[in-house]
């Protein structure tokens, strides 16, 4: 497997998880990899750019009740309604949340379930990142490093 083109999604309210994702394609850019960053994710612009060398890195953030954020709402909705079939996507994701909410990472999960289901190929488990006790860079650094093993 080849993948050099990594597509960072990222769902955020706060900034939290943008802040994060800079600093993931910070570290893939310095590793070679072509990582860009779509902080409003454009789903048929994405769709239609899969090759067998692509994997979509998911940075999805809960909001509200479990929801997406704002800035990815549009992109969820479409994979939900128009069900696609992703076998050539790789794929992984970083949900993050806050423990005291019951809907904790829930759109991460969401967001992964639904790759899964359109026949994605999940390179990792997914990581969960609790905003009110992890320090996210560093678990997500460490994450990562374990991703980039399995490419």
């Amino acid at each position: 497997m080849a993948i050099t083109n990594i597509q960072l999604l990222v769902a955020t309210t706060s900034g939290n998880t943008e802040y994060l994702a800079d600093q993931l394609a910070a570290q893939l850019q310095e590793q070679g990899y072509n990582a860009q960053i779509h902080y409003e994710p454009d789903y048929s612009d994405l769709v239609e750019s899969i090759t067998d060398e692509t994997l979509w890195l998911g940075c999805i953030a809960s909001h509200g009740a479990g929801d997406y954020a704002d800035s990815m709402l549009a992109f969820a909705d479409d994979l939900h309604a128009k069900k696609p079939r992703l076998e050539t996507l790789h794929y992984a994701v970083i949900a993050v949340g806050d423990s005291c909410y019951d809907t904790y990472c829930a759109a991460g999960r969401d967001f992964d379930e639904s790759l899964a289901k359109a026949g994605a190929k999940r390179l990792i488990e997914r990581l969960e990142i609790d905003m009110s006790q992890d320090d996210p860079e560093e678990k997500a650094s460490t994450w990562l490093g374990s991703l980039l093993n399995r490419m």
